[in-house]
């Protein structure tokens, strides 16, 4: 049932005065951004670690399959975003919701505390699970570039164990900062750097490709739809950010057509580092694309400069979930041991976690499904009932049991592949 009235407006009491999920990484909080900067923030939001375990999922669905089912979810992800954004201007201009800034809130005023329960779970699952995959990345990738050729164990550690808890105290003093306009900046050089190395990856790809021309597979078997489809959905996950991001736009009535260039843009960037790393490699793709590439100076600035990225990002991706935690448990106050704490077991996941590639599909197999479908698409049907045709009641409803069926089975694929013996 929609909350209205005394329960929405009293959402504004819970709103916490420390940055939370909703606030933009570039452009100050009460500035208007742009068009340009609204395209940059959509794509910082976006793009992530995701895209380097796409060349090893191709590997696995076929390079035709693996791309059709990219497009599609980037198709229907921008559709869904779409959803939460005519729904959160429904209860504005009906209700007077003004104080709808997040998709937490938007939970709140839909469906009351169970909402926004739902949809901060999801949030720290998520945003979580992204920072799992990071510390994965970095500590496979140092261990691959400084002991490709050393010792099995260092001070009775492996190295990917080492390079973790060699990160952590460094983590710790970044994810104490309490505010993202402090982060801001390192998340656009991050980001900058992340453009090069992937543009530095696919030149290489095409290299190696002309040289070897490896054998290669448009479609795999039906069995591993569901785990490229979790992928996918991970690497395009970031409708956490978009009512922010719609809020701060200074021409919101093209701010539809602002993402949906982003969205293609993101998805040809994508199919491009996805197909040309399959096939450079064939078969021989890894779950990291990176460490497919020889020792030399080339290969390891690109996976130094990676690594970078993704440890100065890694900071804001937890953000959401110390808003979250701190809300729920501090009165919205910070709490530094708090942070610690949340630091400490996104580390300890990160180290049970073998495979990165298959880590990926299990974060978007379940949360990021219900995230970026099946909770827009609910909210939606539940907001304009009363004035949706059938079919597009159907559409919404369709879109909830299908993200629901992905979901579950995905999530049983993904835990499958995880747990499978190695090779």
């Amino acid at each position: 049932m929609v909350v209205f009235d005394k329960e929405a407006s009293s959402s504004s009491q819970t709103l916490p005065p420390f940055p939370r999920e909703d606030t933009p990484l570039l452009a100050r909080p009460r500035k208007l951004s742009s068009q340009g900067k609204t395209f940059a923030n959509v794509f910082i939001a976006i793009v992530g670690s995701g895209v380097l375990g796409l060349p090893y999922t191709f590997k696995k669905t076929g390079w035709v399959f693996g791309s059709l089912m990219l497009f599609s979810v980037a198709f229907f992800t921008y559709y869904c975003m779409m959803l939460l954004i005519h729904t959160r201007r429904k209860l504005d201009s009906v209700h007077g919701l003004s104080k709808i800034a997040s998709f937490g809130d938007l939970g709140f005023a839909v469906c009351g505390p169970i909402g926004r329960l739902s949809v901060d779970i999801m949030i720290v699952l998520a945003q979580a699970g992204f920072c799992v995959s990071y510390l994965i990345f970095i500590s496979n990738t140092l261990a691959f570039v400084i002991n490709y050729s050393g010792p099995d164990r260092i001070l009775g550690l492996a190295p990917k164990s080492l390079y973790l808890w060699a990160c952590f105290p460094f983590q710790l003093g970044l994810n104490s900062i309490p505010t993202l306009t402090h982060l801001a900046p390192l998340s656009i050089f991050a980001d900058v750097i992340d453009l090069g190395a992937m543009g530095v990856v696919m030149v290489e790809d095409v290299m190696i490709f002309l040289q070897n021309r490896p054998a290669l597979q448009a479609f795999g078997g039906f069995s591993v739809f569901f785990y490229g489809l979790g992928v996918a959905v991970y690497a395009f996950e970031g409708i956490g950010m978009i009512l922010p991001l719609e809020s701060e736009a200074k021409d919101k009535d093209k701010f539809g057509k602002v993402l949906a260039l982003c969205m293609a843009f993101i998805a040809l960037l994508y199919g491009s580092f996805g197909v040309l790393g399959y096939f450079a490699f064939g078969e021989e793709t890894k779950d990291i694309i990176t460490t497919n590439f020889g020792q030399g100076l080339v290969s390891t600035l690109v996976q130094m400069g990676l690594c970078i990225n993704l440890f100065f990002t890694l900071p804001l991706m937890m953000n959401p979930v110390f808003e979250v935690v701190e809300r729920r448990f501090n009165d919205s106050r910070y709490c530094l041991w708090l942070r610690w704490v949340m630091v400490f077991v996104v580390s300890l996941v990160a180290l049970l976690v073998p495979n990165f590639a298959d880590f990926l599909s299990l974060v978007g197999s379940s949360v990021c499904v219900a995230l970026g479908f099946v909770l827009p698409a609910l909210f939606h049907l539940m907001v304009f009932k009363e004035e949706l045709s059938w079919h597009g009641m159907l559409l919404d409803g369709t879109i909830v049991v299908l993200g629901v069926v992905i979901g579950v089975s995905g999530t049983w694929s993904s835990i499958a592949a995880i747990l499978a013996p190695t090779a």
